[in-house]
């Protein structure tokens, strides 16, 4: 998978590195190893300096084969925000694997009831 990191008003920190690669490991398992589209575009910026403190904003917006995810969290430090944001993208994509996998399988059932309904008449016949 390849990714494309931007900072907008913040600096590249080794942490912030180490925490976005540990972030694409884990969104990386669900993602098909054929799939050469794979595109993730992570954002991270210093949104304003606030008199309660900074506010700092993640986003990922992610393209696998024939899909696309987008979540963005504002929170108070980085790493909380591109956890949430990591948390958000891996439940959307585990919603589109169950919805892919219960719609196989319920075709699946229809061609064995078919298949059945086929199997009773035939008995019948004989």
């Amino acid at each position: 998978m390849r990714t494309n990191i931007k900072y907008t008003r913040v600096a590249n920190t080794p942490d912030i590195e180490r925490h976005i690669a540990s972030c694409m490991q884990t969104i990386e398992k669900l993602i098909d190893e054929k799939d050469e589209s794979a595109l993730a575009q992570v954002e991270l910026a210093k949104t304003s300096a606030q008199k309660t403190g900074d506010v700092y904003r993640a986003e990922i917006n992610m393209h696998i084969a024939g899909a696309d995810f987008f979540a963005f969290s504002e929170k108070s430090d980085f790493m909380s925000a591109l956890d949430t944001v990591r948390d958000e993208i891996l439940r959307k994509m585990k919603t589109r694997k169950d919805k892919r996998v219960s719609f196989m399988r319920r075709g699946g059932r229809k061609i064995k009831d078919y298949l059945k309904g086929i199997k009773s008449i035939i008995r019948r016949r004989q």
